[in-house]
């Protein structure tokens, strides 16, 4: 058992029936009355954040995560499935534990979380950018560069993004996966 003492970002604990990740925290010792400890958590499992406020001293029970590469391979009705980089060991996860299921490609290297005690995991993060071509967007006019216009493009996932004027079919480009929009063009 630890207390409010071993509090620092990016810490995992059981609280309230839950994994929470503390996100950022504060320690306050008002002039008058006892300290406390306000933070703000982020739930692992649903992405929720809450602020919380324990007082200084309290106890809390931290657990130990892991982080671990994965290389996605395919997906079928039993879920989705990624091999581990180092010992070959395949898993299936649920769409509900990746941040970006639409994103995902043959042979995708994402980092997926584990609760280390119970080698169970509990999310799977694709990289912040990934490379796609793109499948069908209307022709581009020669000279649309200049406004920061966008319209609809189908990338080689499937998913619809916007993009400039001046990109067409068959363009590489770089897209945000947690923004789901477009970045830059890639020169291939």
């Amino acid at each position: 058992m630890a207390n409010t003492s071993d509090i620092k970002n990016g810490l995992c604990l059981n609280h309230n029936n839950g994994l929470w990740q503390i996100v950022e925290f504060l320690h306050v010792k008002p002039g008058k009355g006892a300290a406390f400890v306000r933070t703000k958590l982020k739930n692992i499992e649903t992405g929720r954040v809450v602020d919380h406020t324990f007082n200084a001293g309290a106890k809390i029970d931290p657990v130990r995560i892991e982080t671990r590469e994965y290389q996605y391979l395919y997906n079928d009705d039993m879920g989705y499935h990624f091999m581990n980089c180092s010992t070959y060991e395949q898993i299936s996860l649920g769409k509900h534990l990746i941040n970006a299921p639409e994103f995902l490609k043959d042979e995708l290297i994402c980092q997926i979380l584990f609760h280390a005690d119970e080698e169970r995991p509990l999310s799977c993060e694709l990289p912040t950018h990934i490379e796609a071509e793109i499948t069908y967007t209307e022709p581009g006019v020669k000279g649309d560069t200049a406004t920061n216009t966008l319209k609809p493009a189908t990338i080689d996932t499937g998913v619809e993004i916007r993009v400039p004027l001046f990109i067409d079919t068959g363009d590489f480009i770089k897209v945000d996966t947690r923004k789901k929009e477009y970045t830059e063009r890639v020169k291939k």
